[in-house]
């Protein structure tokens, strides 16, 4: 049983009321859904949505989903994608069994359901080009032009269908078309284009094949072949439901699946386009697909974003029939709850500052103990060694403090974690006026972080052991585009500049450090972090999945 099996799903919505009235009303024994994505890119979160749809359906009425790969276009498909598609779908908590399909299964069967087309006058080979076929379409409001080979004969029809399978011409040289009505007022109607010349290598299918179906044929009867009762697609394919329904009626499919759209997932700061995420990789604006900036279920990963998170996320949202905006506030909240429920503490500082503890013997060092998890005491403990000289963070230390800075500062005291209470008493700056360097004092009545005589202070702060922790590479991201509604026309005018800030000097514990663990961790007072794979043995790097609370608003409003 997968994590996402154990875990409940989504409340009502329409699709599953429609599911739970054709299973009461005796139309479907049993349901069957897919997931159908097209192997020429990375899944991104959007897709995470359809996923949960279709297998959480499946699951909650006793059915079954397929993962089909339509992968009708070999020019931009690659075994790349369908090694990462599988591998995202699985992460998320979801499985297949032994329900794994290609469109390209179909091909023999898709092709002599073309000729039975051809045979029956309902399709025929168009001569025309591309720019042709476009301009004679039509548009909303007047009817497209017949085209000038559309009355050829079965004979002739069959006999150029056989010869563009065979690979006698050029790509692009002719069509098979479905013969409907080009003054249909859905477009998609307008004799749509079936089969095409496309001279290239398949990657499961090599060269066997010179002509590759369209989306639009190859999906409802793929569907039909395997038996799915329910085709759940997003509602940009609305406008095709009728194409879809024309084709199934045409042929001798085995079965009769119905297509339902729902509302696509959109994202305040965030674009799911394929082509822009296509372009971002290829422009260099990230480091790759699963760019821990992207959002796509390999960058979430690498970010450390829980698979249970974007489950939640996508129960939150729920199933909806119109396209609305989601707020990033929102997966980022169920991201923290997640995290904030499973990820142990731990302490690292990210921008070092020297502290030199005078009254503390040189030399010694002893071991303080520090909880691992607050709400959860089974998780235990663990030992932090305390010594003359530790690092604070930067922004702990202000010189010239404004009222209410209650952390450190020249004569104020403050509370290290899990130590003592601490008070600086002088600061040392280098030839340009920086400082480098804090001489405190520390009150060694006040182990543990409380002291006898019931003084309080108003600031407790994390700290490291200078001699024993370890320098890490700490990667800080924020959300990619400073524009809650990017231009896809003109994303990279509204990049974020600050993305990414790489901290190189940053110090983690040393268990930390040695550890190749990826659960994920929070930082105290930090946020919260996982290990990245570029981590090496003596190099370790953590990635930030997301702070402990939303500042990135704020930091834009001040540009």
């Amino acid at each position: 049983m997968t994590t996402a099996d154990a875990a409940p799903e989504a409340g009502r919505d329409f699709i599953r009321d429609i599911v739970q009235s054709d299973l009461d009303t005796g139309k479907h024994r049993s349901i069957v859904t897919r997931f159908p994505p097209e192997p020429n890119g990375y899944l991104h979160i959007g897709h995470a949505k359809s996923i949960a749809l279709n297998f959480g359906v499946a699951k909650e009425f006793g059915g079954r989903c397929n993962l089909r790969f339509d992968d009708t276009n070999p020019t931009k498909e690659e075994q790349e994608y369908i090694d990462s598609i599988q591998a995202d779908v699985h992460w998320l908590g979801y499985d297949w069994g032994g329900n794994l399909f290609y469109a390209s299964d179909y091909f023999e069967q898709l092709y002599a359901w073309a000729e039975l087309m051809i045979r029956n006058g309902d399709a025929y080979v168009d001569d025309q080009s591309q720019d042709e076929i476009r301009s004679t379409r039509g548009t909303l409001t007047e009817p497209g032009k017949n085209s000038p080979f559309r009355d050829r004969t079965v004979e002739e029809n069959l006999d150029l269908f056989r010869r563009m399978r065979a690979g006698e011409f050029p790509n692009g040289a002719r069509v098979l078309r479905a013969r409907i009505d080009m003054a249909a007022g859905n477009i998609n109607l307008r004799d749509p284009v079936l089969y095409r010349i496309l001279h290239a290598h398949h990657p499961r299918t090599g060269d066997k094949w010179s002509i590759y179906p369209s989306y639009d044929y190859a999906h409802g009867q793929s569907d039909a072949i395997e038996g799915v009762t329910h085709s759940i697609c997003t509602l940009e394919f609305e406008d095709h439901r009728p194409l879809y329904e024309w084709l199934l009626s045409k042929l001798p499919v085995p079965s009769q699946p119905k297509q339902y759209e729902f509302a696509r997932l959109n994202i305040t700061y965030t674009l799911l386009s394929k082509r822009v995420l296509t372009e971002l990789v290829r422009g260099g604006h990230v480091s790759g697909w699963d760019d821990p900036r992207m959002p796509t279920i390999a960058g979430l990963k690498r970010r450390g974003v829980p698979p249970a998170a974007i489950r939640d996320f996508v129960r939150r949202i729920g199933v909806a029939k119109a396209n609305s905006v989601v707020d990033l506030g929102m997966l980022e909240f169920c991201i923290r709850e997640e995290l904030n429920r499973i990820a142990q503490r731990r302490m690292a500082v990210l921008r070092p500052l020297k502290v030199v503890i005078e009254n503390y013997p040189e030399g010694q060092t002893e071991e303080l103990e520090a909880i691992n998890h607050p709400d959860d005491p089974s998780a235990g403990t663990r030992k932090i060694s305390f010594g003359r000289e530790i690092y604070i963070e930067q922004d702990d230390f202000m010189e010239n403090p404004p009222k209410k800075f209650f952390r450190l500062s020249p004569g104020n005291e403050v509370r290290l974690r899990y130590a003592y209470f601490i008070k600086c008493r002088e600061v040392i700056k280098n030839d340009k006026g920086e400082i480098v360097e804090l001489r405190c004092t520390y009150d060694p009545e006040t182990r543990g972080g409380n002291a006898p005589d019931g003084r309080k202070v108003k600031a407790t702060m994390h700290w490291l052991p200078a001699a024993q922790s370890v320098k890490a590479e700490i990667r800080i991201y924020n959300q990619l585009f400073t524009n809650p509604a990017p231009e896809a026309s003109n994303f990279a005018a509204d990049l974020n500049p600050q993305s990414l800030e790489v901290l190189s000097d940053a110090r983690i514990e040393p268990e930390v450090a040695t550890s190749l663990s990826t659960d994920p961790l929070q930082f105290e007072r930090q946020g919260y972090f996982v290990r990245d794979r570029d981590s090496t043995p003596g190099k370790p790097v953590f990635n930030r999945t997301i702070g402990l609370r939303d500042t990135f608003a704020k930091e834009v409003a001040k540009g």
